[in-house]
């Protein structure tokens, strides 16, 4: 059979049991049925034998020799990405009979099953395997777009994680701002009135902070998650009293 992949045809067939894959190189879906008419014709009179495949590596070699330091460099400024990938691929190398598949296995889709099902038995969460399972559809996808391998198992995510979502009260927040110390406080103070991530809130600088441009002030996110991290934030009258606060207690250092 012949089919289309991007501007041009391929054609693919069973050969003694082998499959043979090769791309036309034309977009001319005649030239195409001629050439996969042509290269069995050929097979059938014993003029040319099955044309040697490279070798697929096996996940583990994949996931060794070019994902992980994939992984290293794009995500050199953001560790726990880096960290992220990292601990997927460890939990996958624990896994012998995945690890070890070659990845144009025909086999390899039962034995991701089959790592799905022993982390279940081991108790894990349905959010700790999907996670595992997300390193590994990456991974995949890496292996056929960078020439690896043609095709890869589909990988679906487990159904029934549960998302944890919790509305903190008026009285609750007042419960846990009196019974916090310094700095714990003010920080959970900044980021309940404002919605910042907690590394965004660490991160935060005097030069970062304006008393007059708007009510009560505002504050500049540099850094953060994504790049549309980068905001300024409009500051509460709490927020502001507590920054004020600090700010004048340390000296006033240099001012927005």
């Amino acid at each position: 059979m012949i089919y289309k992949r991007g501007k041009v045809y391929w054609y693919k067939f069973q050969w003694n049991g082998k499959l043979v894959r090769e791309s036309t190189k034309q977009g001319n879906d005649k030239v195409a049925r001629q050439m996969e008419a042509a290269h069995r014709t050929s097979l059938a009179k014993g003029e040319v034998g099955i044309r040697e495949k490279k070798r697929a590596p096996t996940l583990g070699e994949f996931a060794t020799q070019q994902f992980m330091p994939w992984a290293e460099s794009t995500f050199a400024a953001k560790v726990k990405t880096w960290l992220y990938y990292r601990n997927g691929v460890r939990r996958l190398q624990m896994y012998a009979p995945l690890i070890s598949s070659a990845l144009d296995e025909p086999q390899l889709g039962e034995r991701i099953s089959a790592y799905i099902a022993q982390r279940q038995a081991k108790g894990l969460q349905v959010a700790s395997i999907n996670r595992e399972l997300q390193v590994l559809r990456r991974l995949l996808h890496l292996a056929v777009e960078w020439g690896a391998v043609d095709q890869v198992p589909k990988i679906r995510m487990l159904h029934g994680e549960r998302h944890r979502e919790f509305v903190l009260s008026a009285a609750e927040e007042a419960r846990y701002l009196a019974a916090a110390s310094e700095p714990l406080a003010s920080v959970a103070t900044v980021l309940a009135d404002s919605g910042m991530r907690p590394e965004e809130c660490y991160r935060l600088q005097w030069e970062c902070v304006t008393w007059i441009n708007s009510r009560h002030g505002t504050v500049l996110v540099t850094h953060g998650k994504t790049a549309a991290a980068r905001r300024v934030l409009p500051m509460t009258q709490r927020v502001r009293t507590l920054l004020q606060g600090r700010w004048e207690a340390a000296g006033k250092p240099q001012e927005g």
